[in-house]
């Protein structure tokens, strides 16, 4: 039986991950999902080949799930990866959305498997802050006003913090992307034992969202 952890490379399901190991828990698996679809409601879709080097960075075990990434039928994806690989314990990185969790819940309850949420209605700040002390993530796709395409490829500092606190004032955006304003990629945490260097990288923009591709990419020394 596995302890698995729900991983897109993120934030917030890596964050999930290190508090997790904190708890003394022993994380066994990392189950990414490759949806088709970019629109995925549950599922993040920019840059999720390039999770393989975090998992071998952290030395964790991967399995790789496709979905059509269609709005409810995508949980039946999910499903069928927490049976095919005998989970007994399922951590997501969900902070406040209640249509994730609710649906991670209902499949969890439906299978047996316990549900840990542990960094559920996180302030913001609080997370924002870790990162920038902790991590080295970068903002992979923005999709809200207020986000442009200079946001693309840019670390969560504390500059970044600054600019989207001043978007959260003018537009109202969620700081930790939880209503999809943005999504991100962590090329460096605690529990690398190498970081994530980016080799070639493009940016994709159409009307008012777009994508910071990763191209290429390798692990170095910290």
């Amino acid at each position: 039986m596995a302890n698995a952890v729900l991983y897109s490379g993120g934030k917030d399901s890596t964050l999930a991950l290190h508090k997790t190991v904190e708890m003394g828990i022993k994380v066994d698996l990392l189950i990414t999902m490759i949806s088709r679809n970019a629109d995925s409601y549950m599922f993040h879709h920019p840059n999720i080949r390039p999770t393989r080097l975090q998992s071998e960075s952290m030395g964790i075990k991967q399995a790789f799930y496709e979905t059509e990434g269609e709005k409810e039928e995508e949980l039946k994806d999910l499903e069928r990866a927490l049976k095919e690989n005998d989970a007994r314990l399922l951590v997501t990185g969900a902070t406040y959305s209640r249509y994730q969790a609710d649906r991670i819940d209902i499949i969890c309850k439906k299978l047996g498997i316990e549900h840990l949420a542990p960094i559920w209605h996180i302030d913001p700040m609080e997370e924002l802050a870790y990162l920038n002390s902790n991590f080295n993530a970068i903002i992979t796709s923005v999709s809200a006003e207020g986000l442009d395409e200079s946001f693309l490829g840019k670390r969560i500092d504390k500059e970044m913090i600054g600019r989207l606190q001043e978007a959260n004032r003018k537009y109202g955006i969620n700081m930790l992307f939880e209503g999809g304003e943005a999504e991100s990629f962590v090329l460096d945490a605690p529990l690398f034992k190498k970081r994530i260097e980016v080799l070639k990288a493009h940016n994709e923009w159409k009307g008012n969202s777009g994508a910071y591709i990763i191209d290429d990419a390798g692990l170095a020394d910290k």
